[in-house]
């Protein structure tokens, strides 16, 4: 805390997570004095509990389902099994990685980091274990936790968390996930590649609810061939420790037993007794409010991530912390399309979008003013190669541009770059038929799918 007495620093951000180190990065990058408050490691949930070990434990799951089917591509070799420890080592690894850099950023940068726990005490002032580090500005980005569900105590053992989850040393014979999301379908997706029988409890008609429908669908009939089960429009009712596990009760009348349950049921801010109220900012739910440019009601604070009421993904919290550097560094940085903010759920199949759905986008233009059109993965060749299923679904404005782009298959993550191009710069389909795409990839279906909204089916009947 040395180097902080009797600096007024420009900016003063109150979190190390995607959006509180972005947004000091990017204010650094500015010419601005940046100190950056954070209780545990830089980086925060998507890098240590969050989007970094979850993919690689994903991607381990590919790997062991590769192995496991690799007969069908005339390649013979033999799984053995998953060792746990050895997972985590590889997983533990890349985290450590990319954290070694994040760490060495923002020290190239002259950022002074201060390490404790932060409280805001004023408007222009942050509290760090007694101590005070003033600023012109603060930027709070306290980041999230996983939530419960009302009388659902979490005790890390039999019922745990996606925190819990990352440190399993083990790999459960089987497993009740509570939550058809974005987590909870890909540790059902993880579990299921190791070998655990899964079930999934949703209390929405489908799984990825926020999904257009039909990639919901398509999501549901993958994992039903995959032999992951779930129930739909069931609401769960409680929870009971049996000798071996958990017995899970739905309101339904159902019962489900396993190992352990999974709640994955969102994640909430993180915004209790941090003295946000106390100091006036205005608060929703725990979420501190702000306008188009995540200025809170307050001159002096603003707010980014997952402790604003906006998608709660990493590269939206890089985004708002981006925006709001370049704010206060005296440009004029445009407010966020958060419709046109890539999503991807990266189980096995994928499902990626951007863009609205088609009942978004009948709602917008009406019934009539909305046309559509799928292009099934079946008639693409890498797909063909790959072995996977699925689609690429346009949604377009009638006689206007494309405002949704939903797909579902392996890797279709990859796809939505481009996806996010089409959309964001409010292409029409004939233009975007003109671009060659190359062959064989996935990412033709995306200009297939343009073709023959165009008018101009090549890979499909027209």
């Amino acid at each position: 805390m040395a180097e902080t007495a009797g600096t007024v620093f420009d900016v003063v951000i109150l979190g190390g997570g995607s959006g509180g180190y972005a947004c000091a990065l990017r204010a650094a990058q500015l010419g601005m004095n940046v100190a950056l408050v954070e209780k545990g490691k830089l980086g925060g949930t998507c890098l240590h509990q969050g989007c970094i070990p979850t993919k690689a434990l994903l991607h381990a799951a590919e790997v062991a389902e590769s192995s496991r089917e690799s007969a069908q591509f005339g390649v013979r070799s033999t799984f053995e099994g998953i060792d746990m420890p050895a997972v985590n080592a590889y997983k533990d690894g890349v985290v450590s990685r990319l954290y070694k850099g994040l760490t060495g950023l923002i020290k190239s940068r002259k950022i002074t980091h201060v390490e404790g726990i932060g409280r805001l005490v004023g408007p222009t002032t942050v509290e760090v274990d007694g101590q005070r580090v003033e600023g012109r500005h603060i930027v709070l980005a306290t980041g999230s936790v996983p939530k419960s569900l009302p009388g659902l105590a979490i005790d890390g053992d039999r019922v745990i968390s996606s925190d819990h989850a990352l440190l399993l040393d083990r790999v459960p014979e089987s497993v009740v996930v509570l939550g058809g999301g974005v987590i909870g379908c890909e540790f059902a997706s993880v579990w299921k590649s190791f070998g655990a029988e899964v079930s999934i409890v949703e209390a929405l008609p489908h799984l990825v609810p926020l999904e257009d429908e039909q990639a919901s669908k398509q999501l549901e009939r993958a994992f039903r061939k995959r032999g992951i089960r779930y129930e739909l429009g069931s609401k769960f009712s409680g929870v009971e420790k049996t000798e071996g596990g958990v017995r899970v009760s739905l309101e339904n009348g159902k019962q489900i037993e396993a190992d352990l349950m999974l709640v994955a049921v969102g994640r909430g801010p993180v915004s209790q007794e941090l003295g946000y109220e106390a100091v006036g900012v205005e608060m929703e739910r725990g979420f501190v409010k702000v306008d188009a440019l995540c200025q809170t009601n307050i001159a002096t604070i603003s707010a980014v991530g997952d402790l604003i009421p906006t998608l709660q993904l990493a590269h939206v919290g890089f985004a708002e912390g981006i925006l709001v550097a370049e704010r206060l560094g005296g440009l004029s940085p445009a407010p966020i399309d958060y419709d046109g903010v890539p999503r991807v759920t990266y189980s096995e199949p994928e499902v990626a979008s951007v863009g609205i759905t088609e009942a978004k986008a009948k709602e917008r233009y009406g019934d009539d003013g909305v046309e559509t059109l799928t292009y099934d993965l079946a008639g693409n060749g890498k797909s063909q190669i790959l072995k996977t299923a699925g689609f690429v679904k346009l949604v377009r404005q009638k006689e206007g541009p494309v405002v949704g782009i939903h797909m579902v298959g392996s890797r279709v993550g990859e796809l939505v770059a481009e996806a996010q191009l089409i959309y964001n710069w409010e292409a029409f389909p004939d233009e975007v038929a003109q671009l060659v795409h190359a062959h064989p990839t996935q990412t033709e279906a995306v200009g297939e799918a343009h073709l023959a909204l165009a008018g101009k089916p090549l890979h499909m009947h027209g």
